[in-house]
């Protein structure tokens, strides 16, 4: 039997190749974690109705964009687009996600330009690439979907104060990476 990346690339390919019943196999198997990504953003700021269409939103774009899906990456595609889907849906609604005291933010002197931008977030990519676990993990689930230190550490097994530990060291130290590569910090 494949591993769960082995079966989502052979999902990934069927469905590149217009097989509607891959799609529904990956409905069946990501709604609820596509669910937990809206419903974490969203926060109660949407009402249910409007949280599960950003659920069949999210699928539907799978579908149209399936071409752009890496193969060994669609947890992680699904993920930016249930993201996505909710930011925007906040923003349309008129609302702003809360900023958190501990918000990562890069600011690079001079005019905001396409190419400064994609330079920013390859070096926040790198840095947090270079993040040992289970920092990367506890990061990427609170800066990325949106998870609470608590959820974190229910999922993860861990006491919460030790997430929240962590997340302060990673901070410190993903600060202290962008710095030696010459981004400020805000």
């Amino acid at each position: 039997m494949p591993d769960i990346i082995e079966r989502d690339a052979l999902l990934v390919h069927a469905m590149q190749q217009g097989d509607e019943a891959a799609l529904g196999e990956i409905i069946e198997r990501y709604t609820g974690f596509v669910s937990a990504i809206v419903w974490n953003i969203c926060r109660g700021k949407l009402d249910r109705s409007d949280a599960k269409e950003l659920v069949s939103d999210s699928f539907y774009s799978l579908w149209t964009h399936a071409d752009r899906v890496r193969p060994e990456s669609l947890k992680a595609y699904l993920a930016k687009i249930a993201r996505s889907k909710a930011i925007n849906a906040l923003r349309r609604a008129g609302q702003d996600l809360p900023l958190e005291e501990d918000a990562i933010t890069l600011t690079v002197p001079g005019p905001e330009d396409a190419a400064v931008k994609r330079d920013e977030q390859a070096a926040l990519r790198r840095a947090l690439e270079a993040m040992e676990e289970p920092e990367h993990s506890i990061f990427i689930r609170h800066y990325y979907l949106m998870q609470t230190a608590t959820q974190i550490a229910q999922e993860m097994g861990i006491n919460r104060n030790t997430v929240m530990t962590k997340l302060r060291r990673g901070r410190e130290r993903l600060a202290a990476e962008l710095r030696k590569g010459g981004y400020f910090i805000g």
